[in-house]
């Protein structure tokens, strides 16, 4: 097993508290901080590395979000678009009719507000106008900056993730010599792209991109290092669930013998500063996210 650098330590004494922010959405105001939301993950691809086929039919995917909804999702993230290292893409057109038909039978089934993960502002306009009530880029702006215009005209929150390079070549460029200078730097890139299109700080999301063109040791260390986003001043989602990361350190365990990685992913995301977790096994990171919630306010 690898061995990983020290992180350093950005405060003295007793971690701080977790910043609250309140996300104003269509139908609600969620706050943020106060605990921890989990959000639940729905891909409705062939080819996501995860579970990539497993919910490609509305009947699946619908079973599964209400699924998760009972078992105590805040959040569920829906996709169209598999952006797994080496993925191509999809067509717009072919986005939609995987998307389109779940949101509109999910907008009237589910308490719980929906995301759409896409880097399409088309779709992303479609999503919205069906029930979506978040928006998730993994892109941050940079394949559609019209993505901006969609989430401000109808008052959504946006999700900015880092991501060096492209699903198709990301794993294949050059890591970042400083990981956490690189994602920071992004960051703050998206946030300017952001703002100078319009939408309020008080509505955008950062996610450090856990996997997203990052080695198995930076992947590690961000999370590690996770409060010194906070310095951004925005919510922060962290998506560990399942990474590759994950099972290169238990030697080499495919996508669904990672659920006890994910779960200590997921524990130290939280105590990090974590406001959303985004994960496959809800069930199972529900409890992990209320054990480390009680235990991050002890510290």
């Amino acid at each position: 097993m690898p061995a990983f650098p020290r992180a350093q330590v950005c405060f003295n004494g007793a971690m701080p508290p977790c910043r609250r922010f309140r996300l104003r959405l269509p139908s609600r105001t969620l706050v943020l901080g106060e605990r921890t939301l989990v959000m639940g993950v729905i891909n409705v691809t062939p080819d996501s590395f995860s579970d990539g086929g497993q919910y490609f039919d509305a009947d699946s995917a619908t079973d599964r979000a209400l699924a998760m909804e009972r078992e105590g999702a805040d959040l569920i993230d829906i996709g169209g678009e598999s952006t797994r290292p080496g993925s191509r893409g999809v067509s717009m057109q072919e986005e939609i009719r995987r998307v389109l038909p779940l949101i509109v039978r999910l907008r009237r089934k589910l308490k719980v507000p929906i995301s759409i993960d896409t880097q399409k502002s088309a779709v992303a306009e479609a999503a919205v106008g069906a029930g979506a009530e978040i928006i998730n880029d993994v892109s941050a702006l940079r394949t559609d900056p019209e993505l901006a215009g969609v989430a401000r005209r109808h008052g959504v929150p946006l999700v900015l993730m880092h991501m060096r390079g492209r699903p198709r070549t990301m794993q294949k460029l050059p890591f970042a010599r400083n990981v956490l200078a690189d994602v920071t730097r992004g960051l703050r890139d998206a946030l300017a792209r952001a703002r100078k299109a319009g939408l309020p700080k008080s509505q955008l999301i950062l996610d450090p991109g856990i996997g997203f063109g990052k080695s198995y040791q930076q992947n590690c260390e961000l999370l590690a290092r996770l409060r010194e986003l906070a310095q951004l001043g925005c919510p922060l989602l962290v998506g560990a669930s399942r990474k590759s990361f994950i099972g290169k350190l238990l030697g080499d365990a495919p996508a669904d013998r990672r659920k006890w990685g994910t779960a200590a992913a997921v524990t130290a995301s939280i105590l990090g500063g974590a406001h959303i977790v985004r994960v496959h096994d809800v069930a199972e990171m529900v409890q992990v996210a209320r054990i480390a919630d009680c235990i991050l306010q002890e510290l």
